[in-house]
C-alpha cells in the first residue's frame, strides 16, 4: 500500500506551489504518492481523517501565513481539534533579511499543529530566498531524507 503525503500549499507568489510540484515530480513513484492541495478554502476538517501531511508555505507581511492559508490557520486556532492521528512535516519559505519574521508562515503552522497534538516527523526545512539557492532544489533534497523518516518504523510512547 502506498504512503500518501498530503501536501498543503500556502502561497502568494506561487513559489510554494512550484516547490510542491517539484516534490511530486521527483518523489511521486512506487510506494510514495503526493497529493498537492492549495490551502484555498480549506478549514480544520482537512485533518479530520488523520494521515501524513506536508505543510509547504511561504510567509507574508509581518510573519503571517499567506492569504490563501488564513482560513485554514484561523479554523485550527478557533476549533482546536485534537490532531493525534496526524503526522506532518514543514517546508517554510522566507527571506532572512526579515530577521524578525523569517519563515514564520511555516513556523506558525508547526507550532499550532504541535499544540493540537499532531506529531512532526523530522526537522522543518526553512529556505532563505536571499541565499541564491533554488527552494525547489533544496526541498527535493530535504524531502528525500524526510520520506525515509516517514517510511521507517516509529515507536509510539
Amino acid at each position: 500500500m502506498p504512503l500518501y503525503v498530503n501536501v498543503l500549499v500556502g502561497t502568494i507568489s506561487g513559489t510554494a506551489q512550484l516547490v510542491a510540484q517539484e516534490l511530486e515530480l521527483r518523489h511521486d513513484e512506487g510506494e510514495v504518492r503526493f497529493r498537492i492541495t492549495p490551502m484555498d478554502g480549506l478549514d480544520a476538517t482537512v485533518f479530520a481523517d488523520g494521515g501524513l501531511f506536508l505543510i509547504c508555505t511561504s510567509t507574508y507581511g509581518h510573519g503571517d501565513v499567506p492569504d490563501n492559508a488564513k482560513r485554514l490557520f484561523e479554523s485550527l486556532e478557533k476549533q482546536r481539534p485534537l490532531l493525534a492521528n496526524v503526522e506532518y512535516g514543514v517546508i517554510g519559505l522566507g527571506d532572512r533579511t526579515y530577521t524578525e519574521t523569517y519563515c514564520f508562515g511555516g513556523k506558525r503552522f508547526d507550532r499550532l499543529l504541535t499544540e493540537l497534538g499532531a506529531r512532526r516527523i523530522g526537522e522543518p526545512m526553512f529556505h532563505d530566498a536571499s541565499s541564491g539557492t533554488m527552494p525547489e532544489e533544496e526541498a527535493a533534497q530535504w524531502a528525500q531524507a524526510w520520506i525515509g523518516l516517514c517510511v521507517a518504523p516509529r515507536v509510539t510512547l
